[in-house]
């Protein structure tokens, strides 16, 4: 535990009771929804709430938080347990990858985006970090403009000129102190909510179409090198996808993390300036 996290405020016995029966209900509803064969990670979206909330949830065994703001990050990382496993889930940008890379219990980027992001993160790491940082790659498979990402692969794609090629052999070749551990989408919500018990959600069917096609490319292109990406156990490429409002559908559809905030920690109030 870190040297500072015991001066954080423990929530009131009523928070404490409101987060636990959350953090419980979506924990059995992730179970549920999960596949036979998978142990999907839950990841809990505490931006915008008090380090009290996350220690009360850490206590009971909630240990992967997903932060969206790179300095409410690191505040909150330097408070709390020094074993939390930080996933950054925000916007990535160049000029925050070396505050980013400075955090040692970051455990996970999933919104990486571009070769100039993967350069100054595996610049900015320290050579004494233990382990590569994980880092999955944003897709954009619904299309939409007011998403960050880049385009889905399929079948027919033109692969060596395409953007996820291109950064995903950057990773492998040029930054050995990244591990390509998979791909990561927000998809159209409105998929989830209005399809049927029986339809596939397109945008989770999207990225895993991308994922079998990239991993087919780095087993033809890399011989040899198949422990450098994917999980660390089983080598698959990592799927994250699903939130609040339709992980259970993301997790039907083979989901390995998904990332639940409202759902544990209630309604968040808007950032203010």
């Amino acid at each position: 535990m870190s040297a500072e996290s015991s001066i954080v405020e423990k929530t009131t016995p009523e928070r404490t009771e409101e987060l636990l029966e959350s953090l419980a209900e979506v924990r059995a509803r992730v179970k549920a929804a999960s596949l036979q064969t998978s142990s999907p990670t839950l990841v809990a979206v505490s931006k915008y709430k008090p380090a009290s909330d996350i220690l009360t949830c850490y206590n009971d065994g909630q240990l992967d938080f997903g932060e969206n703001y790179v300095q409410e990050l690191e505040e909150k990382a330097r408070r709390l347990p020094t074993n939390i496993r930080w996933h950054f889930i925000g916007t990535l940008q160049s000029n925050k990858a070396k505050t980013l890379a400075s955090i040692p219990n970051l455990f996970s980027i999933q919104t990486l985006g571009s070769i100039k992001a993967a350069t100054a993160l595996n610049k900015a790491l320290p050579a004494e970090r233990a382990s590569p940082l994980r880092v999955l790659i944003q897709i954009n498979t619904s299309g939409e403009d007011s998403k960050s990402g880049i385009p889905p692969l399929t079948s027919s794609s033109d692969l060596e000129s395409s953007e996820l090629i291109l950064l995903a052999k950057h990773v492998m070749a040029e930054c050995p102190r990244l591990r390509l551990e998979g791909l990561m989408t927000i998809g159209a919500l409105e998929l989830s909510l209005t399809a049927s018990e029986t339809e596939k959600n397109a945008d989770f069917e999207s990225l895993k179409a991308t994922r079998d096609v990239l991993d087919r490319y780095l087993k033809k292109t890399f011989i040899g090198k198949e422990a450098k990406w994917g999980d660390e156990t089983s080598g698959r490429l990592l799927l994250s996808m699903g939130m609040s409002s339709d992980f259970e559908a993301a997790l039907k559809s083979g989901s390995d993390t998904v990332r639940v905030g409202t759902g544990v920690f209630g309604e968040r109030a808007k950032k203010t300036a």
